[in-house]
Parts: structure tokens; C-alpha cells; sequence
């Protein structure tokens, strides 16, 4: 593997195809999900497993190797093919399975790849989901621990190869193919979006979609033709080569952003290559933030109404906007550390029927009745159900919310524990002002100039060996303030 790096966390495994990620890596790590799974289900002699992949070129080797894995295991499989994240999630869920595996390294280049998992509720101490409700979601940390252990014990040679084996050597799983997996998906929020559906229709919607040639194709053009509107489609050829670099940030989408105009369309979405989260473009062709995704989703599901209690869940690090949302509907918002699986966590915690949405500020919607997975397509409904019901353009929304600023630095650190010492400096210095300390530590200023409407996020990257320094404030030039006095108290 050389300097190639291969990362393993509790966002699943990513590598550089041929190099860090090698057939042995990837039916190590499949095969380790799939006796985790297996194990856990101790009750169903083959589980059934979904499996599908973001359609990046590459990803068929590394697709088949994750199947053969998990026949190995012990597994039944129930294969999508090329899927959306959340549309694996959605079907895990549809069929009762006990979990899914994607094959994907999410916004990462074209050499990229990786594998995520995904589980379900019911294990030992657990109860068991009825069929077809919302549950699979992201492992929690110490579930993706328990996974990641039984791939290390490996030493990256597929886990569990001879798990069930016949004297003949023929392996017990069952491969099933699910073609048009994309339609249950679409179905559920459509379902969800019903009250809004006519007046969506209604509006004849000209909007302008990039699927970065990758696995938003069939879903996003299902749904936008599906709601009445008139879809304009870049990125809409299946060959997995992406036409741009595929994290959806504003220079990325600068192709989206010009062709606004000359194409008149009334909003531009842009998805990533497995399609779980979702950047918007208005019709000026401005690029708004992926921020903007998640409150202007808030906007929309708590503007149905629905009475008091109703609660918002979002990381630490997530734009203070939906706070002012919910303020101004009565709501409530609950922080949790970093992590799609916390967002998740806190979510059921809090309880169905509470929790209206979650969600994180890379532009990831989380829409309960849908499916407990980031979802671009919840969020494209949501943005056009608001559209549709307020008759307010995209730009007009994002003025209506009030505007902050965020920055964001980071420093390089030897390991995650050496962020330690300049989490706890920062605590110290701020001690006056409210403090979160799930995730490093978050300072809400509570006086001051900036008080109420500022704050800063110390914290270790799960991902990379680096502290990572985010502030938010009315200005840019606030902001950066902000960090230059982080700064200057972990400096001594």
C-alpha cells in the first residue's frame, strides 16, 4: 500500500483503488459486516443483507468482491446494483433486513472508494422494527468499533469466508437482484410530501439537476418528474466519471451555477456521487451553501405546523440558522457531536412523532418518515414543497433568514489526543459563556458583543489527525475574529 492511505472509522472504510484499497481489503472489511450482522441476528440462519454501490467507474470489482464476501458470511444478499445511500437505507428497511453495505467513498475523487455499513435495530437488546419502518441508519461508534475489530483480528482477509460452508464447499447465502429500487424510494416521499404535492404541480417548476454522472440519476429524475416539474439534467450519463470534482461546494458547481440563467430554471440541487447530501444553486445562479439545505428543509417541515414540543436534531457544528427557525415556530433544537450515526442516535431517542428532522450542515436532510439516512431527495422535495407553498423564489427564502458567516481552520496534531490540550485551554477561557462538551467543546457566546449570535467549535477530527476550528457570526470578518482568539488561547 505504500503512503497510500486507507481510512477506517465509523464513517466505514475508504482507500485508493488498486493501492490501499485491494481486493483483501475490501472483502476483509465486507465480510467482517457481514459475520457482525450475522452474529447479531442470531436468531435468522441467513440474514438478509442489502447491498448497492454509488456507481463511481471502478466500483463493479469492488462491488462483486463485497457480495462474495458476504454470501461467505453466511448472509443472504439482496442487491441494488448501483443506489443511492439513502435508497439502500430506504430498502433495508422495506424488505426487514438486518442491515445493508454500500460500496462508496461518498464526495471523495475518482480513485477513491470505500465501503459503508449500515444497520438496523434488533439485535439482543433491542426490539425489533416492524417491517418496512424507518430504522436502518449509520452503525453507532461502538457498534462500527465491534466491526472494525473483527476486520483488524482479519489482518484484511475476508472475515469469515468458511462461515457456513457445506462439506462441498458450497456457501449457504442467497443472492437476490432488486432492479428499480430507486421507485420504493421516490414512493416514500412523495408520500410524505403528499399536502404539498398539488400545489408543487402547480407551479411547473423548471429545475436544473447535476447527479455528477453517478447513482442520483434514476431517483432524482424519478422525483422531479414525478412532482409536475420540468427536469434539466447535468450529470445525467450512468458511467461513473465524474464531470467535475464531485464534492457539491461552490467551486465545484460553478457549471451549475453559470447555465442558470440561459436555461431559466427556478432552482439548481446538486447531488454527491451516492447522492446523501445536497447543495442548491437559486436562480440567479448563486451558489447559497449547503448550510441553506438543512434550514431551508427546517423551514419547510416545520412551517406545516403540527403544535409545540416539535424538536429539530443537528451536529455541533451545523449553521445556528435552525435555531432561529425554530424559534420562530415554537421549536426546540438538539445538539449532538459530529457524526451522522449521533444526529441518528439523538433522533429515535428523542422519539417519532417529536422529531420532525435532523440533519447536519454539509447539506445532509435526515427525514424521519422517509428513512433515518441523509437524504437528497427528501431535502429536493422539502426546498420545493417551500417554494411551492410560500411563493417565494430561493432567494427570496435565504433573505428571509437571517445571515451569518462561517469560518473554518484547522491544525495538524500527532494523534486525536493531543486536540486535549487545546480543547480544555479553550474551555477555561470561555468558562463564563455556555459550553457543550459531547464533541470537544462548543462555546455559545453569552455576552458580549456577539452574544447570541456567535459561536465557536473545538473539536478532533474523527477522520484526519487535525483539530479542527469552526466559528459562526454575523460577518466573515466576525468570525475570523472569533478563531484568531481561539487561536491565541491555544497558542498559551
Amino acid at each position: 500500500m505504500g503512503d497510500s492511505p486507507l481510512m477506517v472509522g465509523v464513517s466505514g472504510l475508504r482507500g485508493i483503488v488498486g493501492q490501499s484499497l485491494t481486493r483483501e481489503v475490501a472483502s476483509g472489511f465486507a465480510g467482517a459486516c457481514g459475520r457482525w450482522l450475522r452474529e447479531r441476528a442470531a436468531a435468522t440462519p441467513r440474514p438478509k443483507v442489502v447491498l448497492g454501490r454509488d456507481g463511481r467507474a471502478g466500483g463493479e470489482a469492488i462491488h462483486a468482491w463485497a457480495l462474495a464476501a458476504l454470501l461467505a458470511s453466511g448472509c443472504d444478499v439482496v442487491d441494488l446494483g448501483v443506489a443511492m445511500t439513502p435508497t439502500v437505507g430506504v430498502i433495508a428497511d422495506h424488505i426487514d433486513a438486518a442491515g445493508a453495505i454500500i460500496v462508496t467513498a461518498s464526495h471523495n475523487p475518482q480513485e477513491w472508494n470505500g465501503l459503508k455499513c449500515l444497520v438496523r435495530a434488533g439485535g439482543a437488546a433491542e426490539s425489533q422494527p416492524a417491517a418496512g419502518r424507518p430504522s436502518a441508519c449509520a452503525p453507532s461508534a461502538t457498534q462500527a468499533n465491534e466491526i472494525i475489530a473483527l476486520f483488524q483480528q482479519a489482518g484484511g482477509a475476508p472475515s469469515g469466508t468458511a462461515v457456513g460452508a457445506t462439506p462441498g464447499g458450497r456457501l449457504p447465502g442467497r443472492h437476490f437482484d432488486y432492479p428499480e429500487s430507486h421507485r420504493v424510494h421516490v414512493g416514500a416521499v412523495l408520500t410524505r410530501l403528499e399536502e404539498d404535492l398539488p400545489a408543487i404541480a402547480a407551479r411547473r417548476f423548471r429545475v436544473l439537476v447535476d447527479s455528477v454522472n453517478a447513482s442520483g440519476i434514476a431517483g432524482a429524475r424519478d422525483l422531479v418528474t414525478r412532482l409536475g416539474c420540468e427536469l434539466i439534467h447535468h450529470g445525467a450519463e450512468p458511467t461513473g466519471l465524474f464531470p467535475h470534482a464531485p464534492e457539491p461546494t461552490r467551486e465545484n458547481l460553478a457549471g451549475l451555477a453559470g447555465a442558470m440563467g440561459s436555461l431559466a430554471a427556478d432552482v439548481g440541487f446538486a447531488q454527491d456521487p451516492d447522492a446523501d447530501r445536497l447543495a442548491i444553486v437559486d436562480a440567479q445562479g448563486r451558489y447559497i451553501g449547503e448550510e441553506y439545505t438543512l434550514a431551508l428543509a427546517a423551514e419547510a417541515v416545520l412551517g406545516e405546523g403540527g403544535g409545540a414540543n416539535r424538536v429539530l436534531v443537528a451536529n455541533l457544528s451545523t449553521s445556528r440558522m435552525i435555531d432561529d427557525v425554530a424559534t420562530r415556530h415554537g421549536a426546540r433544537v438538539v445538539r449532538t457531536p459530529v457524526g451522522e450515526a449521533n444526529v441518528v442516535e439523538a433522533m429515535k431517542r428523542e422519539g417519532e412523532g417529536v422529531v420532525v428532522l435532523g440533519g447536519e450542515g454539509n447539506g445532509g436532510v435526515i427525514l424521519p418518515g422517509v428513512t433515518y439516512v441523509r437524504d437528497s431527495l427528501s431535502a429536493t422535495g422539502l426546498v420545493l414543497a417551500l417554494m411551492a407553498r410560500t411563493g417565494k423564489s430561493v432567494a427570496d427564502l435565504v433573505a428571509s433568514m437571517p445571515a451569518y458567516s462561517i469560518e473554518k481552520r484547522k491544525v495538524e496534531i500527532g494523534r486525536k489526543e493531543d486536540a486535549r490540550p487545546a480543547v480544555e485551554a479553550v474551555a477555561r477561557a470561555y468558562a463564563t459563556h455556555r459550553l457543550d462538551r459531547q464533541d470537544g467543546v462548543r462555546v455559545d457566546f453569552a455576552h458580549g458583543q456577539l452574544a447570541g449570535r456567535a459561536w465557536l467549535h473545538v473539536r478532533a477530527s474523527n477522520t484526519e489527525p487535525i483539530l479542527r476550528l469552526i466559528a459562526e457570526a454575523p460577518t466573515a470578518a466576525e468570525a475570523r475574529g472569533v478563531l484568531d482568539d481561539a487561536a491565541k488561547v491555544i497558542g498559551g
